[in-house]
This record gives structure tokens, sequence and C-alpha cells, in this order.
């Protein structure tokens, strides 16, 4: 009985602790912070990328190159790939298995050849990068262009594709033509299940070829980081470490339809791809490695995806094709690849890279809170970069390590085992908007709380807009129509949203970019007072407006601004929405103990619409993206509400037509009252 007794102990023991480190491995938990350069650590990381390599080649980067390499997948297509490797001290390929690195690309594995080679011409790229640093034009009307400039010296050309100095370290790379693009067999997937299920096998032959060690990981930007983030979530058993640039775990409400509304960049990326993937690879037509099988599927699949664009374009929703409708639906194959990527399914170690002003930004800043891991596991970093400049300006005294010299870190951590204190790193490392590159534990930052600040119609005397309405902590104001054109909303022609779409391209103009009093002609504007102190807004943000309209369609962008004292308007976050799409998903939306929305998602189905009855009040919610920014004091928060927001966003041809871009209209009514959730530090009056 007594022994009985024990053994029931011990299992109820053994269930405490495992129940206990399941907790652990899901739970937020307080983590050392370092600073954002890594101190002494930062050095070291720099040192091992930068310093001796353990195959140096006959001369600077040599490395080995398989070039077209074929790969097999289950079903038949044959995939091709450029094989990275280091040599000897006579320029032999080294025969000792060694950790594998793994890129799936639609740019080509040309592409990726091409910047591999302009960075790995000795002295030349070294040269290049003290060129493009020697320019610095902040302080004068084109500020921007220097931070363009700067993503050379920041790493993120070594993380699109292959590092030598990476290579020559120890590693072997891999980079992959997907399924349908660059020299690969087959139809362009676009984050379907079977491009998934692709790289997931290109990861298991990797792992078993003669020059791997079986330990793989996984890099590269944009379409290669959204790659990363669906094939960890697949978690493959030799997949040991990702680091994904610009990711995204959430494509529709990223930037395929966020808030039910389209971009111009969607239909110009599709375009681009259709284009790109009907070359041949040119080192591959040199070398001979003619495919008669590509040029079949290339005859046979010239424009991939571009027929649901034309299909858009119909002047009535009741008129939609069908295999639009079915694509729209959830559950289908393409809704599926563009909806959420489960992060909360990642158990591979996990550092990302994004940018507040990326065009994935929204999942950037909040996968790292989605992903079920400690914080010695997962890492993230936020720059205020575009989509276009990553990593720009790392590397430089008091900010983030290059992303090279990170990645490098990152790997020899979990690839070899080398204990050299990455997991310490962060983990949460950020550029705060409005003052510079912060640490912190958790994003949002733990000493956020959500506060109504309300829409009122008393002037602020602080803008010049449509309306210059005011934000106050009360709503007691009297109430108040306020109407708003989609044709005013032109001036986001000068916007900092459209410098998000463009990628960045447009930022080189600092008084659009940087200064949003231009497009806040077109809008209605409600500032603040000015804060006393510092002021943090930490978080996702909601804006709640109760509106009314002149027909059945109507459409929503907002902008938080931080106001300086000399009138300065600073975008550091927008959101959008479609008014008739405004059905909320519950399930993955977050309320505070008010009931108040602070993380917004929507349905976006055709099932779930509601069409709008002119002239009777409607309350919507606008998801703001996620934001680390400080007011400093005797600055002002400003919400600005517009009609339009071309080209970062514009109702869908159908509804274009319905909306008649007819006037609409915020109702300030202190019954039913529009106000902002803002995740803050501390009250604003």
């Amino acid at each position: 009985m007594i022994g009985r007794a024990r053994s029931h102990l011990i299992r109820l023991a053994i269930a405490a602790v495992a129940i206990t480190m399941t907790s652990l491995s899901v739970t937020p938990t307080a983590a050392a912070e370092t600073p954002p350069d890594g101190g002494e650590l930062g050095q070291s990381w720099l040192a091992a990328h930068d310093g001796p390599a353990k195959y140096p080649g006959r001369y600077p980067g040599e490395v080995h190159i398989d070039f077209d390499v074929p790969i097999t997948m289950s079903d038949g297509t044959v995939l091709k790939a450029n094989v990275y490797r280091p040599v000897d001290a006579n320029g032999v390929p080294v025969t000792d298995p060694l950790p594998t690195i793994v890129n799936l690309t639609p740019y080509t594995k040309f592409a990726s050849w091409l910047a591999d080679v302009a960075l790995s011409v000795p002295w030349l790229s070294d040269a290049l990068i003290q060129l493009v640093n020697s320019v610095d034009l902040t302080g004068t009307p084109l500020s921007s262009v220097t931070d363009l400039t700067r993503v050379l010296s920041g790493g993120a050309a070594r993380t699109f594709g292959a590092d030598r100095r990476l290579i020559q370290h120890g590693y072997t790379q891999i980079v992959v033509d997907t399924r349908g693009t660059g020299y690969s067999q087959g139809a362009w997937q676009f984050f379907q299940s079977r491009e998934t299920q692709d790289s997931v096998e290109v990861i298991d032959w990797a792992s078993k070829q003669p020059w791997s060690d079986g330990n793989i990981g996984m890099n590269g930007i944009s379409y290669s980081g959204i790659n990363q983030y669906m094939v960890a979530a697949q978690n493959p058993p030799a997949l040991k470490a990702i680091f994904p640039v610009e990711g995204s775990t959430d494509k529709i409400g990223d930037v395929a339809a966020p808030g039910g509304g389209l971009g111009l960049f969607a239909p110009l990326y599709i375009a681009f791809i259709d284009v790109i993937q009907n070359f041949p690879d040119p080192v591959g037509v040199v070398l001979g490695h003619l495919d008669a099988k590509w040029l079949m599927d290339r005859v046979t699949t010239p424009f991939e995806f571009f027929d649901y664009i034309i299909m858009a374009l119909t002047p009535s929703v009741d008129l939609l094709p069908e295999p639009l409708k079915q694509a729209l639906r959830p559950g289908s194959e393409l809704r599926e690849a563009f909806s959420d990527s489960h992060p909360e399914r990642i158990k591979v170690p996990t550092f990302a890279y994004g940018g507040w002003q990326d065009i994935f930004a929204p999942s950037s800043a909040m996968s790292f809170d989605r992903i079920p891991l400690p914080p010695e596991r997962k890492k993230l970093i936020m720059g205020d970069t575009y989509h276009a400049n990553p990593g720009s300006g790392l590397g430089n005294p008091g900010k983030p390590p290059r992303l090279d010299v990170l990645q490098m870190a990152w790997y020899d951590k979990w690839l070899k085992g080398i204990d050299n204190g990455i997991d310490q790193y962060g983990p949460v490392v950020l550029w705060q908007q409005g003052g510079g590159w912060t640490a912190t534990s958790w994003l949002p930052r733990p000493t956020s709380e959500y506060r109504r600040m309300y829409l009122s119609p008393a002037r602020s005397g602080t803008a010049n807009s449509l309306y210059d309405g005011s934000l106050n902590g009360d709503g007691t104001d009297a109430p108040a129509q306020l109407t708003v054109s989609p044709l005013t909303g032109i001036t986001a022609l000068c916007s900092r949203d459209m410098a998000v779409e463009s990628l960045g391209i447009t930022s080189v103009i600092d008084g659009c970019t940087k200064d949003d009093r231009i497009h806040e002609l077109g809008g209605l504007t409600f500032t603040s007072a000015p804060v006393s102190e510092a002021t943090v807004i930490s978080g996702p943000i909601n804006v709640h407006l109760n509106t009314a309209y002149d027909s059945s369609e109507g459409y929503w962008s907002v902008t938080v601004n931080d106001v300086a004292p000399d009138g300065r308007s600073t975008v550091v976050a927008s959101g959008q929405l479609t008014a008739s799409l405004r059905a909320v998903d519950e399930d993955k939306s977050k309320r505070n103990a008010a009931g108040d929305l602070t993380e917004t998602a929507y349905l976006l189905t055709l099932d779930s619409r509601q069409p709008l009855v002119p002239g009777q009040p409607t309350t919507i919610d606008i998801a703001v993206n996620p934001v680390d920014a400080v007011l400093q004091p005797g600055h002002r928060v400003r919400i600005d509400v517009y009609a339009s927001n071309f080209p970062r966003g514009v109702l869908l041809p159908p509804l274009l037509v319905e909306s008649r871009l007819a006037n609409q209209h915020v109702l300030l009514d202190p019954s039913e009252p529009s106000y902002v959730n803002l995740p803050l530090s501390r009250s604003i009056a």
C-alpha cells in the first residue's frame, strides 16, 4: 500500500514538473535584456563573422558552386538549386558534413548569384559600402536617401541568398527556385500547400546529402521569409533554426487585402513574378543545362494568378465570376495560402527582422507574441525601415549588429551548438519611433494599458485640414457630424502610406514621408493636448468610429501621428477598412476588460459582407498596425481620418462602383462616441 502511494506521488510530481515546463515554454518569462548593440557579445559575433575563416580557400571569397542541381519532388517535379560549399586550401570542395542553410526563392537563384558575386569581388564590396556610408544627407530635405542607401552596410544583402563568409566558416548553402519560377519545373504555387510541401522535401533531401550533417537552417528576405514561417509551422525534423527577414504570417491582413482594401503592390507583384518566371537561367543556358520540361511548363502556364486580377475588374459583386468567388471562400486552397500561417505551431528557434514601415509590419511585430517559445529561442528586431531597405544602418555604434552577423551567430548556436550568448540577446530590440533603439522583454510592452481617447469637434488650433478637431479623455462634447470625401484623399499620394506601398522608393521625399501635413489637407484631424512627460504607445491600436454614408459602400483610412511642437506631424501607424467588410473575427481579435477591441481582425468574406444603409448610423472598428513609439514632452498624439488612401488601399472595383465615391460622415455623438483605443504608458489629458 505504501509502495503504491509512493509510486502515485512520484507520478504526480513528474506530471507537475511536466506541466510547469510546458507552461514556461508558452508563457512570457522575465528575460535579461541586452543593449541593442549586444554589448561585448555583439562584438564577439562580429569578430566571429568577419574574422579568419575555417575554410578560406585560395583567395578571398572562394567557394565551390554546383549550378542547377536537380531535386526531384514526390510528384516528379524537378526543382533546380545552386549548392554553395566551402573549399580547402587547394580549391577542392570540403567533404566534411556541415550544417546546411536552405533558401527557396521565386526571384530566381540567378538573382541571388548576382548579388553574391557583387558582394564577393575582393575589396569591391567593402569599398562600395564605405562609399554609400560616406553619403550622409541627414538634416537635409533628402535625409531619407541615406536611410535607403545604408541598407548595403546593414548586412541584408547577405541574407538574401548566399553569404560566402558564412560558407567559409563551415556551412553549406542551397538556393532553390520555387516550383514554377526560375529554372524549376512546374507551375508557380504562390504559398499554396504544394509549395510548402516542396520546402519540407527540400529540407529532407538536403539533410541526407553527404556534405550535410543533417542540421538545417533557413534564410531569406520577403517571400523567402514568409516561406520560412510556413515551413517552420510544419516542424520538419531536420529544421533547427530560421532567420526570416521581412516575413509575414498573415498575407491577407498585411498586404493582399488589409481591411478588405486592395493596394497597388499586389497586382504589380504578381505581374512581376509572371514576367521573370518565363526567362531561363542565363548561367544554366551557358552551362548547357537545357530543360525541355521547364520550357513546356512555362508555355503551358505563362501568367499564373493574373486571371484573378482580371476577374476582379467586374463592376458588380453579383457578377463576380465563380472561380474568383471560390478562391475567396474560407477553406479554399488560395485563401488558405494567404491566411494565418499559424506561428503558434512553430517549435523551431526563430530570429525575425521587420520594419515599422514595411508592408508586412503588422504580422512581423505580432508574430513574436504568438510563437510559443521562451525568449532564449525567439528574437525580434523591428527597425524604422521600409521593404526596400531592411537592416539599414545596422552595425553602426549603438545599433544592433548587422543582419549577416546576427544570422551566423543564430546558426552557430542552434546548428553547431556553440555557446555564443545569442540566446541572451534582446529578446525584443526595436527602434522606438520618436526615440531611438531600445531593448525590451515583450511586445507590446508590459507597461501598456489601453485607454480611450475620444474624437471631439472642439477645434485644437494645431492642424490645417478639412476639419481640425480635438482628442480628449472624456467625450462629453456636443454632437456633430463631420464630412469627408474620397476625392480629397488624393493627398495620400504625398504620404507615408504611399512610401510604404512603393516599398520605400517614394520615401526620398521627406516632405511627404516624415511630415504628414500635406496629406492632412484631405482629411479630418483630431489632436490631443501636449503631454507633460514622455508617454509610450506600444501595441496594436483600434479606432472605433460612428459613421454614416450617402451610398451602400464606403472606405476608411486612419493614421496615428506624433505631432511635434513646431507642427510637424509624423505618422507612426496606420490602418484601413472597407466599410461593408467590417464584420469582426472574434476568434482572432482581442478585447480589454471593458469590451473594447485592442487587436482587430476581420472575417473578410462575401458571406459576412454587410452593405450599408444610406443615412443610417453604423459603427465600425478599424485595425491600426502595431506600434512602439514615445511622445516626448510637448508632443501631441493625432488621429487622422480619410475616405480614401490610394495607392496603399482602395475599394475593390465592384465595391468602388457601388460606393459612387460619395461623401462619408463621422458622427461625434456622446451617446455613441467615436474614439481611439490606445495602449499607453500613462494617461493623456
